[in-house]
């Protein structure tokens, strides 16, 4: 198939959705489909002898785009309308796939051009609003909650990234159309050899302490600020290693480190590509993601499950839906427990079992092969939803 589609967000960037997008385009190659795919002005380009990308011109000279809701892409999003339409009435594709809320414009140019829409829900729409603190009107959550039905009532198909995307889709009505396509690939990256491994861990804890990694944006839904409260909790065996904050981001929080008196603690690293995290999660003993609130599965979870390596995480339905008592180290998100969660992980024989089996689960679960599985599937329920002439 000749796919057309939209992403409003940077492509690409090491970031959430951007990586997500990215495997959906590698499997769509595999499948021997080509995209099109209409973005954002910033972000680097990626090899695909099956993609060719057109980038919307950065009218407004933009450096950098922050991720969740933000005023500034709403003429992103005009531009990126305009952008597909031009596509659309220069070519025939067979499908369009819209990210996020560019559904909304992938819904109208479907019902235009006659071509069944498949809409990649990698949050909920009024949700988001919340997540990042954008704003609580209530009139812009419900037009939000609205724009959300209608793009799921207009769409031949659906993505749903975890279990409680999938419930939101059940609730409103359409089940039927959705399929849970979890974040779980990985970036191919180099086979780190022991020797440079060994080396990277005496460099961050030359004095032979164990290294608590948390790998990810510092948006404050991460909970950062706990972690670094619980690391002052933690006894001196223990260095805590950030890595994926911006420089301004990490000045800011070993300011914070600095004020608990824990600035030796803890080593900051810079954003990273993503083939370098596995470097990092070679060498850590314990892997944490601390998320204070949102309902979406992180991605990271699925490459600490990988690992081997402990996992602890806050007993919330963002990581409830994937992990259990059983896999990984539940703690409720306060400092005091999740220093609890952290020394448990990094000396109890036990959680070392627990990561076992989260590896043996993983193994099983989140391969390649089952995402393509899931892709194809997708495929056929927009093309057949099209042809019975369903959400039209």
């Amino acid at each position: 198939m000749n796919v057309l589609m939209l992403a409003p967000e940077p492509f690409f960037q090491p970031r959430g959705t951007p990586i997500s997008v990215y495997f959906r385009i590698q499997a769509l190659s595999e499948l021997n489909h080509r995209v099109d795919l209409i973005t954002y002005p910033l972000g680097e380009d990626v090899e695909n002898p099956n993609l060719e990308v057109h980038r919307i011109p950065n009218l407004l000279g933009l450096k950098r785009i922050k991720i969740g809701p933000s005023f500034i892409k709403l003429p992103l999003d005009f531009l990126m309308f305009w952008k597909a339409f031009s596509r659309l009435a220069g070519r025939r594709y067979d499908l369009i796939f819209s990210h996020e809320e560019a559904a909304f414009l992938g819904v109208i140019l479907g019902k235009i051009w006659k071509v069944p829409h498949l809409y990649d829900m990698h949050s909920s729409l009024p949700q988001q609003l919340e997540n990042f603190d954008f704003s609580r009107s209530r009139l812009l959550k419900k037009a939000f909650t609205r724009m959300e039905r209608f793009i799921l009532k207009h769409s031949q198909a659906v993505i749903v990234i975890c279990q409680d995307l999938r419930e939101t889709v059940k609730r409103e009505g359409f089940e039927s159309k959705a399929v849970l396509i979890e974040n779980f690939l990985d970036f191919p990256g180099p086979a780190y050899s022991e020797d440079e491994i060994r080396a990277k861990r005496k460099e961050l804890a030359p004095g032979g302490e164990k290294i608590v990694l948390y790998a990810g944006n510092f948006q404050p839904y991460q909970g950062i600020a706990l972690l670094l409260e619980a690391a002052a909790k933690v006894g001196e065996k223990a260095r805590f290693l950030f890595v994926g904050g911006s420089p301004t981001e990490n000045e800011e929080m070993g300011e914070k480190a600095e004020a608990l008196g824990i600035r030796k603690k803890v080593v900051f690293v810079d954003r990273v590509a993503p083939s370098q995290v596995p470097l990092y999660i070679s060498l850590a003993d314990v892997l944490v993601s601390p998320r204070l609130s949102g309902t979406n599965t992180p991605l990271k979870i699925y490459s600490f499950l990988k690992s081997g390596k402990p996992v602890v995480a806050t007993r919330l339905w963002t990581h409830t839906q994937i992990l259990d008592d059983k896999i990984s180290v539940l703690v409720e998100p306060d400092p005091e427990h999740m220093a609890r969660g952290i020394s448990f992980a990094l000396f109890n024989e036990d959680a070392r079992r627990r990561a076992e089996t989260a590896r043996f689960l993983a193994e099983k679960e989140y391969t390649p092969e089952r995402y393509l599985e899931k892709i194809r599937a997708c495929l056929e329920i927009a093309r057949s939803n099209f042809k019975t002439g369903k959400s039209l």
